[in-house]
């Protein structure tokens, strides 16, 4: 299915979006870090879900 690949890199571009939001109001570091790791992870897991590889 190509379709979780690019929910998840949608919710990856929506995480971005909340950190530099996050960023932005001065929010706690706490809050900026775990937003921004859970940006990365969804970006490497999405973009890993669609490298080619066994079926």
């Amino acid at each position: 299915m190509k379709v979780l690949p690019t929910l998840v890199l949608i919710l990856a571009g929506l995480l971005v979006g909340g950190t530099w939001s996050l960023i932005k109001q001065g929010a706690p570091r706490a809050a900026v870090v775990v937003t921004g790791l859970l940006a990365v992870l969804a970006t490497v897991a999405g973009v890993l879900w669609l490298l080619p590889g066994e079926s």
